[in-house]
């Protein structure tokens, strides 16, 4: 095993790129969220939508929409986000500390490896996040059903 070495210097990045994560974090997904709008379903041109007209339609899709939020699903969307990020966050430092230590820095590479892996986490979990929850999409899917309306997809 190789002896670990903190110089001065290294704590120091050390605890730059520890305090810098979370400003990281938040630019990342500053970046991310601008075309990160929630999908919705695409609705079939059957004759329930010709009759009721495109308002309605949308108004019908935004109350099925709601009314599966209201009800409990158990779904934990932002929970995972947060999970996701901790474990790259950790995975990342391990891995680092791996490649530091072959290059005699572990300390300086699981620092690296750990912010590196945290924003991957998170920038992943920001876009993925865009897709509802299957449950969620089944629940509004026969709601809209239910009203007459075909779904073909989500977009």
């Amino acid at each position: 095993m190789l002896p670990l070495r903190c110089s001065n210097k290294m704590v120091r990045f050390m605890t730059r790129s520890i305090h810098a994560l979370p400003a990281l974090l938040c630019a990342a997904a500053l970046l991310a969220l601008p075309g990160c709008s929630a999908k919705r379903p695409v609705l079939y041109p059957n004759q329930q939508i010709w009759s009721a007209g495109p308002e309605l339609a949308n108004d019908e899709v935004d109350r099925c929409i709601q009314s599966a939020k209201d009800y409990d699903l158990g779904t934990r969307r932002p929970e995972r986000v947060a999970e996701r990020t901790v474990e790259r966050g950790a995975v990342g430092g391990a891995a680092g500390a791996a490649g530091g230590a072959v290059l005699g820095n572990a300390g300086r590479g699981a620092a690296t490896g750990a912010a590196a892996g945290a924003a991957a986490g998170f920038v992943r979990g920001v876009f993925r996040s865009r897709d509802p929850d299957p449950l969620h999409k089944r629940y509004v899917e026969i709601c809209l059903r239910n009203e007459g309306y075909q779904v073909i997809g989500w977009k």
